[in-house]
């Protein structure tokens, strides 16, 4: 199991990537030519980097067994 430092700095770095990913796609959007392939890549990449991050999120802040 990773240390919960690197967990935490990796965490981070995927929502910056995550965050500029949206970003890239919200300016792709607003173009008048949009390449609708680039723009469903780039959502699959990002939905990717979301299912990273709760994977990571949860390995961080383990389950409560009430």
């Amino acid at each position: 199991m990773e240390d919960i430092n690197e967990l935490e700095e990796k965490l981070v770095e995927l929502q910056h990537e995550h965050k500029d990913l949206d970003d890239i796609i919200d300016r792709l959007q607003e173009s008048a030519a949009v390449d609708l392939f680039q723009m469903k890549r780039l959502q699959k990449k990002k939905l990717m980097l979301k299912d990273q991050i709760q994977k990571i999120k949860s390995e961080i802040i383990p389950d409560i067994i009430a």
